[in-house]
This record gives structure tokens, sequence and C-alpha cells, in this order.
């Protein structure tokens, strides 16, 4: 008769499975620390709400100012005033992540570099709108009159680690999980 519970993985066995996913946490803590020290920078450096001069820090005239905001919506200020929200969503997508991880093909390189990137920055934004209640934003980048919307370490992690996933899930031959 067997047991109910299959018995617990010896530690070797565990470290040998967290080394497997390595490239994947060490991504995932840089992009997360990155994120909260710029941050803490920005709140050292710049009031709250400053977005042009005097405040703000230009980097490059005309197209690269530091400023500090604040966000409650998701990118582009959508579904702006539901921070509450949107930070549910953010672990509810780190939870499922984490329990469809072999399906996602977390043991290839470029998915652990993208997933990396991308839960370093989701958790980023989530520590923000826990804290502050809202994400702090300050890149600010300008080309010609076009300003484009302004965003942080964190987010930058999201859209590339989204964009190696879907690089990568695109040159799958098909069938393959």
């Amino acid at each position: 008769m067997s047991s109910p519970n299959p018995p617990a993985p010896a530690p070797a066995d565990r470290a040998r499975r967290i080394l497997a996913y390595r490239r994947f946490w060490i991504l995932a803590v840089s992009v997360f620390l990155l994120d909260q020290a710029s941050k803490a920078w920005i709140f050292a450096t710049i009031p709250y709400g400053t977005y042009s001069p005097p405040g703000a820090i230009t980097v490059i005239d005309g197209f690269f100012h530091l400023v500090h905001v604040g966000n409650t919506g998701a990118a582009w200020s959508l579904f702006s005033g539901r921070s509450t929200l949107l930070a549910g969503l953010a672990a509810l997508t780190l939870a499922a992540i984490y329990l469809w991880r072999a399906t996602l093909g977390l043991r290839s390189v470029t998915v652990q570099t993208g997933f990396g990137l991308l839960c370093g920055g989701i958790v980023g934004n989530f520590v923000d709108r826990l804290l502050h209640g809202h994400v702090v934003d300050f890149i600010d980048l300008h080309f010609g009159s076009y300003i484009y919307p302004t965003f942080n370490v964190a987010d930058a992690g999201i859209c590339v680690g989204v964009g190696l996933y879907m690089l990568w899930t695109l040159r799958q031959p098909a069938g393959t999980p």
C-alpha cells in the first residue's frame, strides 16, 4: 500500500532544482533591486509630482529627463485609479507563472531570461503599489514633439521580458510546449 503523499525531495535534489532556475532568480532579483534602488534615489532627489524644471533633472536636453510622478494605472495609465486591482492581478500573475512554470518552458535560457526580467519588474511595481498606492515613474523620454509615457526600471524589465518570451514562442516548432 502506498502513502497518499509522495516523499519530500532530498535537500540535494531541491538545491539542484533551484540551481536549474538560477538565471531566472539572478535576473528577477537584479531587476527588483535596481528598480527599488533607482526609485529610492528618485525619492531622495526629486520632489514627488515634479514633471518639469526646475525640479526635473535634464540628462540629455530635449530627449531624456528624470522626473518623479506616480501612476495608479498600468502601462500608458490604462486602468488609472485601479492600483489595488492591479496589485491583485500582479500577485495572480506571479502565482500563475509559478504554477505553470513547466509548461512555460522555463528550462530554456531565453525563457528564464525573459521571465526573470518580467517577474523582477512585476514585483518591483507590486511593492510600489503596496507602499505608495501607485507606481513610481521617473524616466521621461521626448522624441521631438512626442513625449513617451514616463516609466521606470520595472516597466522596462516587463516589456523586454514579454518581448523575449514572445520571440521565443514564435520560434518554437508547432506543437511543442
